[in-house]
């Protein structure tokens, strides 16, 4: 077997076992519990999954998506989470190989899964993600060959202080919240890891898909000019895109000029 579609399976097999840990992630967090214990349940019933019926996807296809003790439905976003993380890491390995930077960005584009589905289903960015994740953007641009901590630095500073700066005059302006404290401590996390100019494009794109959709939903009645949108989501969007391709659309976008 060549060594590329080895490491490609590789890709895809580690993605759809990170992303049953993700999972746990999404689940868990938001409502305080540990990631450790108790092992998984189903949601319904409260049963414990034996081992066979824990395996990322094949269990689920197996189960035809309901638990085996109660026969209730199982979310498919359970399957979507782990067919994504694996998507996610073959597209990183295909883009930059077996590189030092392979690990920073599975470590971002981890974090951002986590992040995008929790604020879809709860309008909430954890700190105990974005905080460590700063950090570890940090540590990884003071290491890496090509990064620079000084970018990092940068970048996260510009990129809390950005949305912070416009939530506080959204606020003074209409006299309510417009974006949470959470979105500014994201864009850090994405500025540590990508640079100001990473992060610059990852708020556009953010911006663009939300806008996109905020209209979508105005024209078709069923939101309007205030409807709260998880930004967190499109932010992990805009930021997955960004540490995929940024570096040759930014190159592309430079070299017009």
């Amino acid at each position: 077997m060549p060594p590329d579609v080895f490491w490609s399976l590789a890709a895809l097999a580690y993605g759809l076992v990170v992303g049953s840990f993700l999972n746990v992630c999404v689940h868990r967090l938001p409502r305080g519990e540990s990631l450790v214990q108790p092992g998984s349940r189903c949601p319904a019933c409260g049963a414990a999954l034996r081992w066979y019926d824990n395996i990322p996807l094949a269990s689920y296809l197996v189960l035809r998506g309901r638990c085996r003790s109660c026969r209730g439905p199982i979310s498919l976003q359970y399957p979507l989470i782990e067919l994504l993380t694996a998507a996610l890491f073959l597209l990183a390995y295909r883009q930059g190989g077996l590189s030092a930077a392979l690990l920073s960005d599975l470590v971002l584009l981890c974090a951002l899964v986590v992040l995008a589905f929790i604020d879809l289903h709860h309008q909430l960015l954890p700190n105990v993600i974005t905080y460590p994740g700063t950090a570890l953007g940090l540590i990884f641009a003071g290491i890496l060959p090509g990064r620079s901590l000084g970018a990092a630095l940068l970048g996260a500073a510009l990129g809390f202080g950005v949305l912070f700066l416009f939530a506080e005059i959204y606020f003074r302006w209409r006299g309510v919240e417009g974006m949470g404290l959470g979105d500014a401590k994201m864009m850090a996390m994405l500025g540590a890891f990508l640079g100001w100019q990473g992060a610059a494009l990852a708020l556009l794109i953010a911006s663009l898909a939300g806008t996109a959709v905020g209209l979508g939903l105005l024209l078709a009645r069923r939101g309007s000019l205030q409807s709260a949108l998880p930004f967190g989501t499109f932010l992990a969007c805009g930021g997955a895109a960004a540490a995929l391709w940024g570096t040759q659309w930014v190159e592309w976008y430079w070299s017009r000029f």
